[in-house]
């Protein structure tokens, strides 16, 4: 799986329907391919596939979606086996062999991410780091924090936020409603911390739409750009509803960005080049 940014590599382990349907059609190409080996005098063999790649970029749900629609396929019934899934990388330990067709027999390796020995450079740690391959600690979450707005700052996913900004006077009046409200069986507490809630979203949206498009330097230029990133660090804390100052509120506010890069909640972004094909 070649590396070509947070869009491409979550694209395929966070959507259920297309998890699937990619499933299908390896299948179903993977058989076409056995059957033609089987006319060439290979009869009797068994058919490996093995997914390589970088940690943690969706091999061992792919295996799991790949066994699933084999087994239906095939109409087989039991308990069947599954590779472990997480959002962390390195969890694959070992290589695991799950049947994915029955009538030729076709097997799936799912194998632990593979990176190479030295990673040279830092923006290069950060891609890892920030499509979630390597661990935060290596990079830092503030720095990453701070590299995940540098490369939103410098793309145009933030003009899609327009509407949010628009929308301050109703977000502002139901902030009042639910204030007012002494009687709802909710805790109110959730609200000022639980960042996953629609308008605390939305409210992130809003501050980076209004930081990124009332800045003007010149965002191709370090010093501006590092600039905006601070201003962003601190108008973020206020919209996540971080009291903490110092290095405790900053770390908090690293974290609760990079959940909301990661689950696509802020966007999908690609983080290298890729070459256009004539």
């Amino acid at each position: 799986m070649k590396l070509y940014g947070y869009k491409h590599l979550t694209c395929i382990s966070t959507k259920k329907g297309l998890l699937l349907s990619e499933s299908m059609r390896i299948i179903r190409k993977t058989s076409e391919r056995a059957g033609e080996l089987l006319k060439t005098g290979h009869s009797g063999e068994t058919i490996i596939l093995m997914l390589v790649g970088i940690p943690n970029v969706g091999k061992s749900a792919l295996a799991n979606a790949l066994h699933q629609v084999g087994r239906i396929s095939a109409l087989e019934k039991g308990k069947s086996k599954h590779a472990t899934v997480s959002p962390q990388p390195g969890e694959t330990k070992n290589i695991s062999s799950l049947k994915i067709a029955s009538h030729l027999n076709i097997y799936v390796l799912d194998t632990p991410g593979i990176l190479p020995p030295e990673i040279f450079g830092d923006e290069l740690c950060s891609k890892l780091a920030l499509i979630g391959a390597i661990r935060d600690c290596i990079v830092g979450k503030n720095d990453l924090a701070h590299y995940f707005l540098a490369v939103l700052n410098l793309s145009q996913e933030y003009k899609k936020w327009l509407k949010f900004s628009a929308m301050e006077n109703v977000r502002s009046s139901i902030y009042q409603e639910e204030e007012l409200s002494e009687s709802s069986h909710m805790d109110k507490r959730q609200y000022a911390t639980d960042h996953t809630q629609d308008f605390i979203v939305n409210d992130v949206r809003r501050t980076l739409f209004e930081a990124v498009s009332t800045f003007s330097g010149d965002l191709e230029n370090d010093k501006y750009l590092e600039q905006l990133i601070e201003v962003e660090s601190r108008m973020l804390r206020n919209a996540f509803r971080i009291t903490q100052s110092g290095a405790d509120g900053h770390t908090k506010f690293a974290i609760k960005l990079l959940d909301l890069c990661r689950t696509g909640r802020l966007g999908h972004y690609v983080l290298d080049d890729i070459p256009r094909i004539s």
